[in-house]
């Protein structure tokens, strides 16, 4: 006997509720409520930086950069090509500088970002100081984008220079002369430290140049394998006291330290260091969702944060799409930002639907423009470490000596022409 049998005459009205309630509950993700997490903003009149953009190699061309063979043959790496536009073939074939052809082409196509601070990467470095290429899984070079860059009117770089490098405070000085605007690090996969205090020169070195620390807080997985506790806020102590002004990458978004999320951490210290910011990358891709709802509306950050797309990764869509934005953006909303066809644009518009404050936008490019500008001592008289070190066959660079340049160009150099009316175009 069926002990639900007395519902049968009610079939009809059970289901029917059951459909009701199911349209109550999934009409939200249909037809959007169109409840940003704070009002938007316009956006301003002139375009603006991004500061946070990536680039990568195989070492094709003689550019000196490479991939180790775990991430090599690791299936992450074909994602990445496909976000750069490239393939493996293609790269092989014309060298590792048409990552940064393509990725420049890409960008004169935006309306919004007019520039882009493509970020390289040093590698984990042994106990005598120097390259540990067996450690090291992702290698871009300082003279590889040094020399590349300038091609490229509507891109500047970053150097990235492992503090436990035996020429540190050499390179640091080579890289400012040849215009690096920031210093990138991912300590928990270069083996960083932040807190050591064995670093202090370097940190010093920094500030008096002028050049600000982008460095990755909270927890990777970009990689085969990473320290996460090299990426705990509470290490950046130590750099901040020394006078480094510091961008916090993610904002700390993922990760516990002690039972603490790293996102908490973050914010605990923002009122303490007025040279503490953090950059909005990587904020709408499906593994944070929640974070930039909960950064907006922390006081701590006001006033605090910094456009970064995290480029190439806003390219992959199964990672970033406003479709993953339903109680925020209408149906409408969605299906617009879905249809536009520039990455930066699409960014841009998705995080200024989403309530991105307008100063966001424009903080990066003043940032760094002021620390150039209090920097306490002027440049060093440039030195060519690349050109002195020997770095191995497999490293060392194919580029001749770098001329030192004598004017170094301020960050906010007007943007040729042939960019402002690709921009318009777009």
């Amino acid at each position: 006997m069926n002990p639900l049998r007395f519902l049968h005459p009610y079939r009809a009205r059970l289901i029917a509720c059951i459909l009701l309630l199911l349209t109550l509950l999934l009409a939200p993700y249909v037809v959007g409520t169109s409840r940003p997490y704070l009002p938007p903003e316009p956006l301003p009149a002139a375009p603006f930086v991004d500061l946070h953009c990536h680039t990568a190699g195989l070492g094709a061309g003689g550019s000196g950069c490479f991939v180790s063979d775990q991430l090599r043959h690791s299936f992450k790496l074909g994602f990445y090509l496909k976000s750069f536009g490239v393939t493996e073939d293609e790269i092989m074939a014309q060298g590792d500088g048409l990552v940064l052809q393509r990725l420049s082409a890409r960008l004169a196509g935006s309306a919004h970002v007019s520039r882009a601070v493509v970020l390289a990467l040093d590698g984990v470095v042994d106990a005598t100081g120097e390259l540990d290429r067996s450690q090291t899984e992702i290698y871009v070079p300082n003279e590889f984008l040094a020399a590349e860059i300038p091609k490229y009117p509507n891109l500047l770089w970053g150097a990235s220079i492992n503090p436990y490098r035996r020429d540190a405070l050499e390179r640091l000085d080579w890289a400012r002369a040849h215009g690096a605007v920031l210093v990138k690090w991912l300590p928990s996969v270069q083996q960083i430290d932040p807190a050591d205090e064995r670093l202090i020169p370097f940190y010093r070195k920094m500030a008096a140049l002028g050049l600000p620390l982008l460095t990755h807080t909270g927890n990777e997985r970009s990689f085969t394998r990473a320290r996460d506790e090299l990426c705990d806020p509470a290490r950046l102590r130590l750099p901040l006291e020394q006078g480094v002004t510091i961008i916090a990458a993610h904002a700390a978004t993922t990760g516990r330290i002690d039972h603490e999320r790293c996102f908490d951490r973050l914010a605990r210290m923002m009122n303490a260091y007025p040279n503490l910011y953090a950059d909005v990358s990587s904020l709408t891709q499906l593994n944070k969702h929640g974070y930039l709802e909960e950064l907006l509306h922390k006081p701590e950050f006001n006033h605090r944060l910094l456009y970064g797309t995290d480029y190439p990764l806003i390219e992959i869509h199964a990672l970033v799409s406003p479709w993953y934005f339903p109680r925020q953006l209408s149906w409408r909303q969605r299906s617009a930002l879905g249809r536009v066809r520039n990455p930066w644009d699409r960014d841009v518009a998705l995080k200024q639907a989403l309530g991105v404050p307008a100063d966001v936008w424009t903080r990066g490019e003043t940032l760094l423009n002021s620390a150039h500008a209090a920097a306490k001592t002027s440049l060093a008289p440039c030195q060519e470490p690349y050109n002195r070190v020997d770095l191995g066959p497999s490293l060392r660079t194919p580029f001749p000596p770098l001329p030192c340049p004598t004017n170094l160009p301020p960050v906010a150099t007007p943007i040729p022409p042939s960019i402002n009316a690709a921009a318009a175009a777009g």
